[in-house]
């Protein structure tokens, strides 16, 4: 974030969600050939070496960037403690709904997309496997296809014009999912989550550091990230609880409607962090 314009942000910030959606798609491919041909230890053992070799390039290899959030600062200013910094980011409404957007999306993602979909794929609809997984690789196709367009498209009409549809439009994709009874319709449900994912994947994070104060973007974005992680990690737990009580299209519709909320706040209460011409 550091090393970017505002009016970059947008192209620049897709690079990240796009390599993550590229590697959602395809990543089950060389893990499965893995465990096939190796057993089910080599896939594990292959992601460390991988997290190894990406820590040592990080380390070594990406610049230090913090004399440049330093520069931005104002001469003679010094910074509060981050407890203050995090009470700054707390009373700020936009971010702290983007931020809910992010954690919003990662949750239904991991509760929803990531576990229920396959299963609903498998024993509703009963499909095959290959079925299931093309349909998976349809959505991942196209959201990777939309990441780079999205991304000049939210420094062209600003972060809020993006952020809105795709919560929105993610949330059609849950209702559609639950309603899903053919390989068309799942296919076109994950087309849709697809083509939204790639459409927002930028956005929030683009908003969020526009909402940093100078010298903050450290304290802004680790908050911001939290709270996305946070969603990843209690998704499969309460959309698991939910499907084993009221079932898989319940938690669907839950999905659905947490979207939906969290996306008509953030259009109703959240101040555009970024215009045109900036």
């Amino acid at each position: 974030m550091r090393i970017l314009r505002p009016s970059t942000k947008g192209p620049s910030n897709c690079i990240l969600p796009g390599h993550f959606i590229f590697a959602v798609g395809i990543g089950p491919l060389p893990g499965g050939l893995l465990a096939h041909h190796y057993g089910l230890l080599a896939p594990f053992w292959f992601c460390g070496f991988a997290s190894l070799v990406a820590g040592l390039l990080a380390l070594f290899a990406v610049p230090e960037t913090r004399h440049l959030a330093q520069s931005k600062v104002i001469t003679g200013t010094k910074l509060p403690p981050f407890a203050v910094q995090l009470k700054m980011l707390w009373k700020n409404i936009g971010f702290v709904l983007v931020s809910g957007v992010a954690l919003s999306h990662a949750l239904t993602r991991t509760g929803g997309l990531f576990n229920i979909i396959p299963i609903i794929g498998s024993f509703r609809i009963k499909l095959p496997y290959d079925e299931i997984g093309i349909a998976l690789a349809i959505g991942s196709l196209l959201g990777l296809c939309a990441v780079y367009p999205a991304g000049m498209a939210v420094d062209r009409w600003g972060r809020k014009a993006v952020i809105v549809p795709f919560t929105l439009i993610t949330g059609a994709s849950f209702l559609l999912f639950a309603f899903a009874d053919t390989f068309l319709f799942f296919a076109a449900a994950n087309a849709l989550w697809g083509i939204a994912s790639g459409i927002g994947g930028s956005a929030p994070a683009a908003y969020a550091a526009d909402s940093a104060p100078p010298g903050m973007n450290a304290s802004a974005m680790s908050l911001f990230r939290m709270l996305g992680d946070i969603g990843y990690v209690i998704g499969p737990i309460l959309m698991g609880f939910i499907v084993d009580i009221h079932g898989a299209n319940t938690a669907l519709l839950l999905a659905t409607f947490i979207l939906f909320s969290i996306g008509i706040a953030f259009a109703r209460f959240a101040p555009e962090s970024y215009k045109p011409g900036m």
